[in-house]
Parts: C-alpha cells; structure tokens; sequence
C-alpha cells in the first residue's frame, strides 16, 4: 500500500497530446530514484478519466491541447482532484498568457520547453522539472486540508535590534516559485500615485517575463513594465526584470537609471535577486526597502542582508501563505527581516513604510 511505505515515491502523472514529450518527460522524471512515473495520458479527458485509479502527487499538464486544452483540464482537476499541477508550456505569447491564466486558476507552477526549427530541446528541463516535481509533492502535504490547522497568519515584528527607519525611496522585491499568482494578487492592490517605484526580480524563463509585465499592467493601477536598460526610473512604476540579465541602478544626483547587464557572472539565477538588491542598498542605503516573498532556495539573503546593513526595511512574507517558504526562510534564519507578513499584508507595509497619504478629494 502507498500509504504504509516508509520512504514512498512521488507518484506522477503526465499529460501530454505529444507522444515525444510524454516519452521525454518520463525519462527525466524516472531518472530521479524519488519519483514515480505512475502514467501518462494523452489527452485531458483521459487524464480525468484515469486520475482516481492513479491517484497522482503531481500532475505535468501541457498548456496546448485538442479538445480539451490544458487550462479547462486544470479547472476540472482543481474541482474534482485537487493536487499540485506544474503546466509544461511553449515560449510563445499565447501560451505564456495561458500558462499564465493556469497559474492564477491554481496551478503550482510551470516549466518552458523550448521549441526550435530543428528540434525540442527539453532534457535541459530536467534538474528544474524534478525540483519543481518535489517541492510541489511537499507543499501538497503541508498544505493538506486533513491536517490540523494552523494560527491564522498575522503581522510579526522579528527581534532584531534596530535605530528608526527611514521612509524608503526605492522598493526590491524578489520572489520566484509562486510569484506569478501572488504578485497578480498583490500589485492590483496598489495606488496609482504610489510614491516609489518597485525593481521585481521573478525567475522566469526568457520569454515570459514580457507577457507577465504586459498581463500585470492590465490589472494594476501602477504602471508595470519590464525594464528597459537606461530608462529613467520613475514613482508609481513596477518594474520586472527582464529574464537572462542582470538589473542593478545607477543612482545620480537629480534620476535613477535601470541598468541591464550579464555581469556578474557564474550567478545560479539570472537575474538574480541578491545583485539587483545590493545594487539597491549601495545606492539607496536607508532609503531602500527589501520584500522576499515565496521561492525555492536562498536568492535574495545576501541582498535583503545589504539593505538590512544599510539600515533599510525588510519584510517577508510568513510561511503560512507562502506557496514555497525557501527564500523567506532563508531570511528569517539569518535574522535579518524586520517584519514577516501574510501575503496580503505586504501592500500595506508598503505603503505604510513610505507614509503614503491618499489625497483627499476637495
């Protein structure tokens, strides 16, 4: 029995109208002595069909399917058989703005495969997919419903010993396995005259990072664009680092400049949290703000550290409403966060910090 196991597999399944991708991803899943490929299906329907006999941990969904396309399979899983779903999408438009819509509608997360003229050059997905696969696994179980409820979240003030703050200047935020649904929850939330600009490093794969800054500005107040090299940055404005490059700022007397560059290099993500942190704590000392929101890994603790240093203000999301607590945690282990917070607090902190005052109407 699965349940009576003391070391059990991850159980997967794999939904793919591609004969050579379920081939693929099955391969790279099996590769790994953790995980279990327990079926594949080839289309949607089969896929419901099938899913209380396999019972499934994790489910990889294609985003294009016929017939029954990979968001309405998601939709009916997520009512029917509620488990982590991670979307396999091509990098075009259309299917990152449907990998998109999957994310908001409760998929976990997705990976990219890239599409060539010549071929589909997928097994460089496989360290990424597997991660993802395992971590989507653990959050299922911390997650489970079944289990005894935690507190409900609330604001707490970590123990660190700290002078007077000052309203910061400049935001950076970073965040990854998650971040596509908690910044369109978020963002939304903010004011259109909101006094600061905000840099977001979100990994992401190249292609994405466009669609999602175009897809957020639909839904936001601010203004929200990926970051152009040498534009002016400007209140109000949130800015996403584009994929595959670095973003730091050049601070000047009278404007602040988003710079884009490869260097450093040999970094594990590109961009990199910590890079565009330091650059903004090296700038902006006390006048810059640090949010570490859900993520795998520890991308962002030299960075949130700096502007700790500084004298800046840091904040973290809480674990209970973090989709991955590894970034946060990271954080708050180093004892460097001034305050963590559910995720639907991390808007007022904002504009808490920065003593924003909604104009009153004469």
């Amino acid at each position: 029995m699965k349940g009576q196991e003391s070391n059990p597999q991850i159980r997967v399944l794999i939904v793919d109208d591609s004969a050579f991708m379920r081939t693929a991803l099955s391969r790279m899943i099996s590769s790994d002595p953790e995980l279990r490929v327990v079926g594949t299906a080839s289309t949607g329907l089969e896929a419901l069909q099938r899913m209380t006999a396999l019972d499934p941990d994790v489910i990889t969904l294609d985003v294009q399917m016929p017939v029954l396309d990979g968001l309405q399979t998601l939709t009916r899983i997520m009512a029917e058989f509620p488990r982590p779903v991670i979307m396999v999408s091509s990098v075009t438009l259309k299917d990152a703005d449907t990998t998109f819509n999957a994310l908001a509608a409760g998929a976990f997360d997705y990976v990219p495969k890239q599409l060539s003229a010549a071929s589909l050059d997928i097994f460089h997905l496989q360290a990424d997919l597997i991660a993802k696969i395992k971590v989507a696994a653990e959050s299922r179980r911390v997650h489970n419903p079944l289990m005894i409820p935690r507190k409900p979240s609330r604001a707490v003030a970590m123990p660190v010993a700290r002078g007077a703050i000052c309203a910061p200047t400049m935001v950076a935020l970073g965040i990854s396995t998650g971040g596509p649904k908690a910044l369109q929850d978020i963002l939304p939330t903010l004011p259109a005259d909101l006094p600061v600009p905000i840099l977001v490093v979100q990994h992401m794969p190249a292609g994405f990072t466009a669609p999602f800054a175009k897809r957020l500005d639909t839904l936001c107040a601010v203004t929200v664009s990926e970051a152009v090299h040498g534009e002016v940055i400007l209140p109000g404005v949130v800015y996403i680092a584009p994929a595959g490059i670095h973003l730091t700022v050049e601070r000047g007397s009278a404007r602040t400049l988003i710079c884009l560059s490869d260097k450093p290099e040999h970094q594990l993500h590109v961009p990199s949290a910590d890079v565009m942190m330091q650059s903004v704590a090296s700038a902006f000392g006390p006048q810059a703000m640090g949010i570490i929101m859900t993520g795998m890994g520890s991308d962002g603790a030299q960075g949130m550290s700096a502007i700790h240093r500084e004298g800046g203000l840091t904040i973290g999301q809480d674990e209970a409403s973090c989709a991955v607590y590894g970034m946060p945690r990271t954080c708050a282990g180093m004892g460097i966060l001034d305050r963590v917070v559910p995720l639907a607090q991390i808007p007022h902190e904002i504009l808490l910090a920065t003593k924003y005052r909604k104009a009153s109407v004469s």
